[in-house]
């Protein structure tokens, strides 16, 4: 396994790289001595591909426009076998477009990696889609992690996403089974699975989530009010403060020089002060007393 620099470097672009878009004149001649065109039979799909699910409308749109104006951006191979088989890296949609379409060649590029670098190259170019789902996106995640031995920061910097956006998009493995289905589906947003991850029966809030049509905000409340996984039930948000009590903090603030937070409730509240040392309390103190 390359470092983590080289490995950013050598796959951090996804299928740009891999089709050589940086048009220098050794890139552009390998491009060109790479990429040839191939019976459609020859072409077979990588059974490591995240992607399992391929919207029919989608695809028969795609159809149409394979059977006008043919394949565009050639589908990126590798060689496998000892006879004339090619394993499809990045490419898949347009090859069962293709098939559809009735064409019998389609245009390749021929890249010679191993199995490895295949399955990164191959995850790392479909989780970079917006097209996947977020189950999808999550199971190539954890391959990568676990097969590849990525950490969270790595993968981030190499798919171009936020370490949280990697963190909360795993945990969704977390959720039972019936939950992924509906994520699988389409029936749920990530945002509405992540805010099931802690609830105690989330496949029976998923289900009313579905049926009521909820959308992402009002599941959130439906989990906050509902007892969590860990026993404890869910704390509720906190109220926005007024504008008065934000400015009267501010005003505190300015004249104590501490942070000051006032919690006021109909029946009364409190003043909360904050401190870092024992000269800010005396301080505090001498202030209160007036002296």
């Amino acid at each position: 396994m390359a470092d983590d620099g080289a490995r950013g470097k050598r796959l951090g672009r996804g299928l740009a790289a891999l089709l050589g878009d940086m048009e220098t004149e050794s890139g552009a001649v390998e491009r060109a001595r790479s990429q040839r065109r191939l019976p459609i039979e020859h072409l077979r799909r990588n059974p490591h591909n995240p992607r399992r699910r391929f919207d029919e409308d989608e695809l028969a749109e795609l159809t149409a426009s394979v059977r006008e104006k043919g394949i565009v951006q050639p589908i990126v191979v590798r060689p496998v076998g000892s006879g004339h088989e090619y394993e499809i890296i990045a490419g898949e949609r347009r090859w069962r477009a293709a098939q559809a379409a009735g064409l019998h060649e389609v245009p390749v590029v021929i890249h010679e990696v191993s199995d490895s670098e295949a399955l990164e190259l191959a995850i790392i170019e479909n989780v970079q889609r917006t097209d996947l789902n977020p189950l999808e996106e999550a199971l190539g995640y954890d391959r990568l992690i676990t097969e590849f031995t990525y950490s969270q920061n790595d993968l981030a910097k190499v798919i171009g996403k936020s370490r949280s956006h990697v963190a909360n998009t795993l945990r969704l493995l977390k959720l039972p089974e019936s939950v992924k289905d509906y994520l699988a589906d389409g029936s749920l947003t990530a945002g509405h699975a992540r805010a099931l991850i802690t609830a105690d029966d989330a496949e029976a809030l998923a289900r009313r989530i579905v049926d009521e049509g909820l959308n992402v905000r009002e599941a959130e409340a439906l989990s906050q009010a509902a007892p969590r996984a860990d026993g404890e039930r869910a704390a509720k948000p906190k109220a926005e403060k007024d504008a008065d009590t934000r400015a009267l903090e501010k005003s505190l603030a300015d004249a104590l020089g501490l942070k000051v937070e006032i919690a006021h409730k109909d029946s009364g509240g409190q003043v909360k002060i904050s401190y870092k040392t024992l000269e800010q309390l005396d301080e505090i103190v001498l202030r209160l007393r007036g002296s």
